[in-house]
């Protein structure tokens, strides 16, 4: 028989706000802006004063630890669902401010009206109307008593019923009293069990992560820092996107100004580059992985409890040791140098804008190989080769998808244990075989998206080798990606749906090109015959028509620049299917010249 995996508790309101003062409750998402509305917390009051259910929080009690005394210390609970509720609480009633989502504290305060029973978001025109109780925060909390609040209200108000107003000022205060349920998981439980349980109970359908999951963990620990290096993270991606926060955060949050964290992200303020912007679960995977030669996220959560893998207990070395290497890893990946020449050597491989890169987990894994290295102490030069190489192998072969962290942890406990110049060379030879070039590489190219990060290894492939864009003479490829220009199609897509073509047809990949929006309305629906004719006109003397090709070998260097078929030029709707084959044959054999030549 299966036992019981959690327990179902009501707690009184003011009990819940005490186990948070106290940390014996680990709010993980205390530093992070609120996402409620105040009009919601103004219903949220509503409720539990009218005693309607107001849901359930759920906790995560962390397991208990072997001491260093051989003692066994009980961890603290760990709320993991229900951070805004806890907050709203802590916003209304104890009077708590809030980080809005520009990062900057405010109060939300909550009006009472006891002669309506009805509550609002406080404003001026409340604060000026005696019959409104501006703040509940005073008397819910208990800070001030209702034989100091009722006096002072009748006599701003001498004409109201006392027995009613007395009789909505208890029910006010007895907010406090009210119960919320509380759903305890097992201190026991692996992360595994502990995730499909959220999805299970979580009446949204909202999927909590396990990076989630390991973030808490980390805000919870303040032993051994853990809610700063929670903040450096938050801050550091909440920086990357948007600099100017910066200025809020040091004024907002002066006791994290002076830590080491702050020291190591506080470049990011003048950081205006978002070729790569990670999130707080690229920022866990990279540090971790890279790290602990680890690839599962479930296992940085255990590492950070302390547990011993092969004793199956936790202890509290463990822990420590564990944040402490987390803390050192994120140092490095978020050391401006590093990140900086990261991000140089993925420009150097032709992805450019942050567009072009379609596969997260192959640029979090590029990192992750690019600090493996620098910690190895290999040449930056050959630190530049491999980590471009790696990166848009990954991308080609889409490495990082399906199950990707059991990929992540093979890979990385190779990489750390073997010559990395063998281990790539060992994966080139499974996954770039000559059958992948011809074959699965070209077959790939029938796709119908743009969004194919394949389609932006073809672009890169361009913008490295500094291609004009289709039928330019003096546009790069790589100016068009970087202004956003437009993608258009070689066999015209309203031509081709004339002749009864369907979507999955006209927006393969091979049909694509960077093209100038001038070009591509010159180009209209024609037939390529057609419109080819009139550039070879162009070529001989004739009129200017698309993007001053003045020679026939202008014209035959730009076709051969997007790997389309010096046939094109003849080509009409009954040779579609043909042009599409050969465009895919070139373009898998051009991203093989630019593989080799990373």
């Amino acid at each position: 028989m299966q036992k019981q995996k959690y327990s179902v508790n009501q707690y009184l309101v003011e009990s819940l706000l005490n186990w948070v003062k106290s940390g014996e409750i680990a709010i993980p998402e205390i530093q992070r802006p609120f996402v409620w509305t105040a009009s919601r917390v103004r219903d949220f009051m509503d409720s539990l004063y009218k005693g309607y259910p107001v849901g359930y929080v759920i906790a995560w009690r962390n397991p208990d630890v072997r001491t260093k005394d051989g003692k066994t210390a009980s961890g603290k609970k760990i709320l993991i669902d229900g951070q805004q509720r806890i907050t709203a609480l802590r916003a209304a009633i104890l009077g708590e401010p809030v980080l809005n989502k520009h990062y900057e504290k405010g109060r939300i305060t909550i009006a009472f009206h006891p002669l309506h029973d009805k509550f609002e978001v406080s404003n001026p025109a409340i604060r000026g109307d005696a019959q409104w109780i501006p703040d509940i925060a005073q008397l819910v909390s208990g800070h001030e008593g209702l034989l100091q609040a009722h006096p002072r209200y009748m006599q701003l108000n001498p004409s109201a019923d006392p027995d009613k107003v007395g009789a909505a000022m208890t029910n006010l205060t007895n907010i406090a009293k009210r119960q919320v349920g509380m759903i305890e998981l097992e201190h026991d439980l692996d992360i595994e069990e502990v995730t499909e349980i959220f999805i299970r109970i979580n009446s949204k359908g909202v999927v909590l992560s396990q990076a989630d999951f390991a973030m808490s963990k980390i805000a919870a620990e303040t032993r051994y820092d853990g809610p700063n290096l929670r903040k450096a993270i938050d801050y550091f991606c909440h920086m990357a996107v948007s600099p100017e926060i910066h200025d809020v955060v040091v004024s907002n949050d002066a006791e994290f100004a002076n830590t080491n964290y702050y020291n190591a992200i506080r470049w990011m303020r003048e950081e205006n580059d978002d070729l790569y912007d990670p999130s707080y679960v690229d920022v866990m995977r990279v540090a971790f992985t890279s790290e602990f030669n680890r690839g599962r996220l479930a296992d940085l959560v255990s590492l950070l409890s302390g547990r011993n893998f092969e004793a199956r207990t936790y202890e509290e070395e463990i822990a420590a040791d564990s944040f402490k290497r987390l803390g050192s890893s994120f140092m490095r990946l978020a050391n401006e140098t590093n990140f900086k020449r990261f991000l140089m050597i993925i420009r150097s491989a032709g992805f450019i804008r942050p567009h072009m890169i379609r596969s997260r987990n192959a640029i979090n894994f590029a990192y992750i190989v690019f600090l493996k290295l620098r910690a190895l102490g290999h040449r930056p030069e050959d630190i530049e080769r491999f980590v471009r190489r790696w990166f848009v192998m990954g991308v080609l072969t889409e490495r990082s998808s399906g199950a990707f962290e059991t990929r992540f942890e093979s890979d990385i406990k190779a990489i750390a244990t073997r010559d990395f110049a063998e281990v790539l060379a060992t994966v080139e030879a499974g996954s770039l075989s000559d059958a992948f070039w011809e074959v699965s590489l070209v077959e790939s190219l029938s796709k119908s998206s743009t969004n194919s990060p394949i389609f932006w290894a073809f672009i890169a492939s361009q913008v490295k080798a500094g291609d004009m864009g289709f039928l330019s003479r003096d546009i790069r490829v790589s100016d068009l990606v970087e202004l956003r220009g437009d993608i258009h199609h070689i066999f015209p897509k309203d031509y081709l749906k004339k002749n009864g073509f369907k979507r999955g047809d006209y927006n393969q990949l091979s049909n694509f090109v960077y093209m100038q929006t001038e070009i591509n309305i010159g180009v209209g629906n024609k037939a390529p015959r057609q419109y080819f004719g009139e550039i070879v006109d162009q070529a001989s003397g004739g009129k200017r028509r698309y993007g001053n090709i003045a020679s026939r070998d202008e014209l035959t260097g730009n076709l051969a620049m997007h790997a389309i078929p010096e046939s094109v030029v003849e080509m009409d709707i009954s040779d579609y299917a043909d042009f599409l084959s050969k465009r895919r044959r070139m373009m898998s054999a051009k991203m093989r010249a630019y593989y080799e030549s990373l």
